[in-house]
C-alpha cells in the first residue's frame, strides 16, 4: 500500500468513477433507468404520505387496513421505484411502531398481530389486488 504521503491527489476519485462506470456496465443500468427508478420512488413516497394523510383526516375506525393497502398499491403502480419506496416506507413504519410498542408496554407482543395484519395489508396493496378488499362499510366517498 502507498504511504498517503506519496499517493497521487484525485486517485480515489478516480477509482470511485472507475467502480461506478464498471457496475453499470455490469449491472446493465444507464441513467435514465436510475432517474426513471427515483421519480417513480419519489412518487410512491407521495402517495404512501396521501394515504396516510387520508387516513389520519378521515379517522374512521376499521379502516386502517384499507389505508394501508390503498397506499401500496397507489405507490407499487408507479413502477419498481413505487413498489420500492412502498416497501421501504412500510417496514419502517411498522418496525417503528414495533419499538414504540416495547417502550410502552414492555416485551408483552402487544401490537404484534396488528402489525402483522398491516403487513399483510401493505404486500396485498404492492401485489396489484385491489385495496377495496379491506374497506370498511361506511367510510366516505372521498377516499
Amino acid at each position: 500500500m502507498v504511504p498517503a504521503s506519496k499517493r497521487r491527489p484525485g486517485n480515489s476519485k478516480m477509482k470511485l468513477s472507475i467502480g461506478i462506470i464498471f457496475c453499470s456496465l455490469v449491472l446493465g443500468v444507464s441513467s435514465r433507468e436510475w432517474f426513471t427508478f427515483l421519480k417513480e420512488a419519489g412518487q410512491g413516497a407521495k402517495d404512501m404520505w396521501r394515504a396516510y394523510s387520508d387516513m389520519r383526516e378521515a379517522n374512521y375506525k376499521g379502516a386502517d387496513k384499507y389505508f394501508h393497502a390503498r397506499g401500496n398499491y397507489d405507490a407499487a403502480r408507479r413502477g419498481p421505484g413505487g413498489a420500492w419506496a412502498a416497501k421501504v416506507i412500510s417496514n419502517a413504519r411498522e418496525n417503528a411502531q414495533r419499538v414504540t410498542d416495547l417502550f410502552k408496554f414492555g416485551d408483552s407482543g402487544h401490537g404484534a398481530a396488528d402489525s402483522r395484519a398491516d403487513q399483510a395489508a401493505n404486500e396485498w396493496g404492492r401485489s396489484g389486488k385491489d385495496p377495496n378488499h379491506f374497506r370498511p362499510a361506511g367510510l366516505p366517498d372521498k377516499y
